[in-house]
């Protein structure tokens, strides 16, 4: 399945150029919408045409009309985790978009997964070692 993918504003452009660059379909918040645009905003641009949206906005499931938003628009949301430089997540991204696209395919919307960087260890053996995906939304 060929997905497109959805950035949202806390990505800025690097990231989405990064997945862009591996061959990878991206829409970038800054290119549709406002920069002070709701994020129930592009929740619902997501969810109604087919996109699985990408944040680094980890508290967007504590939100209660983030959270809303996702559910009722049945939005597939990836919250990339880490303190490291944007580059370094979106490289992360695309080392782990095989485990992150398997997770997708096991999971209908509406989904959170998070996905975190490889090990330090993983990372000394291969740059481009995978990272580690969960599902965070609906708990299971």
């Amino acid at each position: 399945m060929s997905r497109i993918w959805f950035t949202d504003r806390d990505l800025g452009k690097q990231f989405p150029r990064i997945l862009a660059d591996a061959g990878i379909r991206v829409e970038r918040h800054g290119d549709l919408f406002p920069p002070d645009g709701s994020d129930e905003q592009w929740l619902e641009h997501c969810g109604t045409r087919g996109r699985v949206a990408i944040t680094h906005n980890s508290r967007i499931r504590y939100v209660p009309n983030e959270l809303a938003a996702v559910v009722r628009f049945k939005v597939p949301l990836v919250v990339v985790v880490g303190k490291v430089p944007t580059a370094e997540l979106a490289r992360n991204f695309v080392h782990t978009l095989h485990r992150i696209e398997a997770m997708l395919d096991a999971h209908a919307p509406p989904v959170i997964l998070k996905v975190y960087r490889a090990s330090p260890s993983e990372l000394e053996k291969t740059a481009a070692a995978a990272g580690r995906v969960e599902v965070w939304y609906p708990k299971q």
